[in-house]
């Protein structure tokens, strides 16, 4: 591995490890897949070691649906979180967020398109703005998905935004890191020491 990668994960790993509950804001992309310096995987380090507890952790494929954009990513103790800006329906028409739990009351049960995730939907309001709530729960955390949509394809726009949407298994980023730092570093260096 380059060292131009091995110090901004250093960095990252060191810097998010027992901090307090201080934000750590970034408009760096949480990528499901590393970039050829290895920076873009970075946010979904600190998003991982913000929730050491979910199996799943969140992140943006390869393109986002034409009109939407990568907001920034917020990250303290026990929540990650980022949004997605719409052309038409505004900044923060979508805010994605990994928890270690999430309140499911009053949600209907959905089938779920992703393994080993339960989905559940809760619609608050359709008109004249859509909002409400999605949720991916899986062992050790949620993906929940809050939505302000505006637009007249309110059901469509939801829809491809998150298809956008990916996750990384917990294991998969924990073997990344690894390999990446030539097993110099670990995700959950206090787990492995167990």
């Amino acid at each position: 591995m380059r060292a131009a990668v091995a110090v901004p994960m250093l960095a990252l790993l060191t810097g998010i490890a027992g901090c307090s509950s201080e934000t750590t804001a970034t408009t760096e992309i949480p990528a499901c897949t590393t970039g050829d310096d290895g920076d873009a995987a970075n946010g979904v380090v600190l998003m991982a070691q913000s929730v050491p507890t979910a199996d799943w952790v969140p992140c943006l494929r390869a393109a986002l649906p034409l009109g939407w954009n990568f907001h920034h990513l917020d990250a303290r103790d026990h929540v990650a979180r980022f949004w997605l800006d719409s052309d038409r329906d505004g900044q923060q028409a979508i805010e994605v967020s990994l928890r270690q739990s999430c309140d499911t009351d009053g949600a209907t049960r959905i089938p779920s398109e992703r393994d080993g995730m339960v989905r559940f939907e809760r619609v608050g309001q359709t008109s004249p703005n859509f909002r409400g709530e999605r949720y991916y729960v899986f062992g050790g955390g949620c993906i929940t998905f809050t939505f302000q949509l505006a637009g007249e394809e309110r059901g469509e726009a939801l829809a491809l935004a998150t298809q956008a949407v990916g996750a990384v298994s917990r294991a998969d980023l924990r073997a990344q890191v690894h390999d990446e730092s030539g097993g110099r570093l670990s995700l959950d260096p206090a787990s492995e020491d167990d």
